[in-house]
């Protein structure tokens, strides 16, 4: 049985929850969010709990039990508080500036890299080498972030590059004489 599909998900106040047609949306203060909902699981909202469960026994409903219920749990946190990401941008030159809808990166290239903002998603750069994203969708703020880490990942001897903050980036020692 999954321990994290047991677990009902509770609805805070100011929030609300409905099942229609197969997918669920969550209303809250930050906004409105919607899942489409899979076959092999039971869906019920009672009360202030939304309660996830295996429709059968097949391995891949129970497989599906646990990721479906933090998709939910995801919805809930995401209308209520929202996520964002930090990214810590290191090197000699290299610095990103928001502006507006755009995202300007200047990385050591030829050319300084534009990345346009998606909807939903709110990107901050209280300093040159701090990017803040955040947003109510989890899935969106983490891919814009990977979008942006992958223009330069963090290098392993001088550390240089776009890294996350509190990641840890394994150093190398450089060539002996």
């Amino acid at each position: 049985m999954s321990r994290i599909g047991k677990k009902a998900v509770a609805i805070p106040n100011g929030v609300t929850a409905n099942i229609d047609n197969g997918t669920l949306s969550v209303k809250g203060p930050k906004g409105t969010l919607t899942m489409g909902l899979s076959d092999l699981i039971d869906y019920k909202v009672e009360g202030d709990e939304i309660h996830v469960n295996p429709a059968n026994d097949t391995k891949q409903a129970r497989s599906y039990w646990g990721m479906q219920r933090t998709l939910v749990s995801n919805l809930v946190e995401g209308v209520t508080e929202g996520f964002s990401k930090t990214l810590e941008i290191s090197g000699v030159g290299y610095r990103a500036k928001a502006q507006g809808k755009t995202l300007k990166l200047e990385l050591g290239f030829s050319h300084d890299v534009d990345l346009e903002v998606p909807e939903g998603i709110e990107v901050k750069t209280p300093d040159q080498t701090t990017v803040e994203i955040s947003g109510i969708d989890k899935q969106a703020v983490g891919q814009f972030a990977a979008e942006i880490r992958r223009w330069r990942k963090p290098e392993p001897y001088k550390g240089k590059g776009i890294k996350y903050r509190g990641e840890y980036v394994f150093r190398k020692e450089g060539k002996k004489k």
